[in-house]
C-alpha cells in the first residue's frame, strides 16, 4: 500500500503542507523540521508517484505564471565600451520572448549601467515588482552583472562570460564549432588555417576558441600549424597592425574570424576571398549571406536558458547553485560562398 504525504506528516509531527515544502526542497523549513520530516519519510518507505508529481509540477506552474509572470534579461550599457560594438553578437531578445512565452512568462529587459541603474537598485526594483526569474548576458567589460546579489532569485547565464559568481548557465559548443570548420576547411584542401579573434570571445567561451585549434593542431604536420590570434583589444578596429604583422609572419591559406574588417585588411593586402584565402565568420548571423560560418544557434541557446530559469521557479530553487548546471548547443555549418568548394 503507498504512504501518502498525511501519513509521513503524522508520523513526524507536523502538517500535510511542511512535507510537501520538505519535499519541494523549501527555504521555509527549519532544518530540525527538515530533518525529522526526512526520518519519517524514511521510516515510512514512501515512493513518489512520477506521474502525479509531473501533474501537480503543471499545476504549481499555472498558479505561479500569474504571479511570477516576468522574467527579467539583464543586459548592461557601458558608454564606450568596446563590447556593445556590432563587432559582437549577443542573444536576441525576440528569441528569449518567444520561449518564456511557452512557459507562461513574458521576457523583459532592464539595462544595467542605464540612467544610472547600479545592481541594488535593479534587485530593489525587481522584488519591488515580484519578479524571481533572470537571465544575465553579460555585455561589458567591467562586469556590473557579477555585483548582483543573486540570492533571491532563479537565475542562469549565456556564455561564461560571468565566471563569478558561477550560475546554470546555457552556451554555444564552440569547441565543436572550430573543430567542426577546421573540418570543412581541410575537406576543401586548405592546409594552413587560421583563428584571429579577440580575446573577449575566447574568454566568452571559456577558452573554446583556441583549446580546439591546439587540439585539432596536434593531428596535423607542425609545418601547418599556425599559433592562435587572440587579439589584445575588445575594440577590434585597433586590432589591424596586429593582424597584418601575423598575416605576413604566418601566411594562412584560410581565417576563422571576423566579418567585419578582415575582408578590408584582406584587400588590402592584395589578397581575394575565396581565390586567394578562405574566410570563415566564427559567429555567423543571417545578415552574414556572403560568408560562410559557424552558426551558434542563437535560439536554441536562448530556449535553453529559459528552460533552466524555469525549472528552478517550479521547484523553489533560488541562489548561486552549488552545482551550476551547463547546457552547451552544438554549432552548425553553414555554407558560403568566401570558401571555395568541397573537394571531390
Amino acid at each position: 500500500m503507498s504512504v501518502t504525504l498525511q501519513q509521513i506528516a503524522q508520523t513526524a509531527g507536523v502538517s500535510a503542507m511542511t512535507v510537501s515544502r520538505v519535499m519541494h526542497h523549501s527555504p521555509r523549513v527549519s532544518a530540525k523540521t527538515r530533518e525529522r520530516v526526512q526520518q519519517a519519510i524514511a521510516a515510512l518507505g514512501y515512493q513518489p508517484d512520477p506521474h502525479l508529481a509531473r501533474m501537480m509540477t503543471m499545476v504549481r506552474g499555472r498558479k505561479k505564471s500569474r504571479v511570477r509572470a516576468v522574467i527579467a534579461v539583464i543586459r548592461e550599457t557601458v558608454p564606450k565600451d568596446a563590447l556593445h560594438s556590432s563587432t559582437y553578437q549577443y542573444v536576441p531578445i525576440e528569441d528569449i520572448r518567444r520561449r518564456a512565452s511557452q512557459h507562461g512568462y513574458h521576457a523583459e529587459e532592464f539595462w544595467l549601467g542605464k540612467d544610472g541603474l547600479d545592481p541594488a537598485r535593479l534587485v530593489g526594483i525587481l522584488q519591488a515588482r515580484g519578479i524571481e526569474g533572470i537571465i544575465v548576458s553579460p555585455q561589458s567589460s567591467q562586469m556590473l552583472c557579477a555585483q548582483l546579489d543573486y540570492a533571491p532569485f532563479a537565475a542562469a547565464t549565456f556564455g561564461f562570460g560571468l565566471t563569478q559568481p558561477s550560475l546554470h548557465r546555457a552556451a554555444g559548443n564552440m569547441n565543436l564549432g572550430i573543430q567542426l570548420a577546421v573540418k570543412e576547411l581541410q575537406a576543401r584542401g586548405y592546409q594552413r588555417i587560421g583563428l584571429a579573434v579577440t580575446q573577449w570571445v575566447d574568454h566568452r567561451a571559456e577558452g573554446a576558441y583556441s583549446g580546439a585549434m591546439l587540439h585539432v593542431q596536434q593531428a596535423i604536420p607542425l609545418a601547418q600549424r599556425i599559433p592562435v590570434l587572440l587579439f589584445p583589444h575588445n575594440d577590434f578596429s585597433r586590432c589591424r597592425k596586429e593582424f597584418m604583422e601575423w598575416m605576413q609572419r604566418e601566411r594562412p591559406d584560410a581565417l576563422i574570424t571576423f566579418d567585419q574588417h578582415v575582408p578590408d585588411w584582406l584587400q588590402k593586402m592584395g589578397l581575394r576571398v575565396p581565390e586567394d584565402i578562405g574566410l570563415v565568420v566564427h559567429d555567423w548571423t543571417s545578415t552574414m549571406k556572403g560568408y560562410a560560418g559557424i552558426y551558434q544557434r542563437r535560439d536554441h541557446v536562448a530556449a535553453a536558458g529559459v528552460d533552466l530559469v524555469a525549472t528552478q521557479l517550479l521547484q523553489n530553487e533560488s541562489g548561486v547553485p552549488e552545482v551550476p548546471r551547463q547546457i552547451l548547443i552544438p554549432p552548425e555549418w553553414i555554407e558560403g560562398p568566401s570558401v571555395r568548394a568541397r573537394q571531390s
